[in-house]
């Protein structure tokens, strides 16, 4: 756990300031959800009310959703610094860097990121330093085993498609830790980008026309929002599908293997 020793001091501070009223900034790559009781993302501030900050009371949480445009974070997360806020959560590697480069002042609770450490966010996990600490999927370690699974299903696969967002930080190590695990699988990695929901459409149809055998689905904020669009779409060109997230499964897609997102959003409350 990132940070785990910085706890004590919230929670007396708290204590101290028991009719302040807390805001908290929260950047989410994805569009706001139809409802927060039915999404991963309601773990959050039901995981705060547990630790007694309740909305309307004593908190305020001022949600910022980038709709799967990531250009967006700088000017969503400087409203937010302008605005003052006591802490800035952050959902995935993007939006962890964009808050990193608006405040070094501002407390931030990452959640879903890539390996802190490489990607600069933290100086150590014993010893974050800075202003960030938090949560990490370690998604690009993950990746390789997602390869592994799916060879275990096929065993005769020779090309494996990995469906990448070229503005998503953490895809370029999860392809290329995918690739030097395919090498002495003797598979052929194929690499096909989507930014959007149409471009979701023309890599399945390329992976069609490139015979790819299966595909992995690495966690992101688009693709767990067209998670529906994408098992449709494997269904069609009847590839088989390996995600970091249940939620394709539960779409139609055939395996999942990673952390369980709700949870991870209600740890990041006591983070917080």
């Amino acid at each position: 756990a990132l940070g785990a020793g910085t706890l004590a001091a919230p929670l007396v501070s708290f204590a101290q300031q028991k009719d302040k009223v807390w805001r908290i900034g929260f950047l989410v790559p994805r569009s706001r959800p139809v409802s927060f009781d039915s999404d991963d993302l309601g773990a959050f501030p039901l995981g705060l009310r547990e630790l007694g900050y309740v909305e309307g009371k004593n908190l305020v949480i001022e949600w910022r959703f980038a709709d799967n445009k990531y250009e967006r974070f700088p000017g969503l997360v400087a409203e937010l610094v302008k605005m003052n806020v006591n802490l800035i959560v952050t959902n995935g590697s993007a939006a962890t860097s964009a808050a990193q480069k608006a405040t070094t002042t501002i407390p931030i609770v990452m959640i879903n990121t890539n390996d802190p450490v490489i990607s600069g966010f933290v100086k150590r996990l014993s010893h974050p330093g800075g202003n960030i600490t938090g949560l990490t999927n370690f998604a690009t370690e993950l990746s390789p085993k997602h390869l592994e699974m799916l060879q275990s299903m096929a065993p005769k696969l020779s090309r494996v498609a990995v469906l990448m967002n070229p503005d998503n930080l953490s895809h370029t190590a999860v392809l290329k830790n995918v690739q030097s695990a395919a090498k002495n699988r003797r598979v052929e990695i194929l690499s096909m980008e989507a930014r959007t929901a149409p471009e979701i459409e023309k890599a399945f149809s390329a992976m069609a026309r490139e015979k790819a055998g299966a595909v992995i689905v690495p966690r992101d904020g688009l693709f767990i929002q067209q998670v529906g669009q994408i098992a449709k779409l494997a269904a069609i060109h009847r590839l088989p599908t390996i995600a970091g997230v249940r939620e394709d499964v539960e779409a139609g897609g055939l395996m999942s293997y990673g952390q369980n997102r709700a949870d991870s959003f209600r740890l990041a409350a006591t983070y917080v």
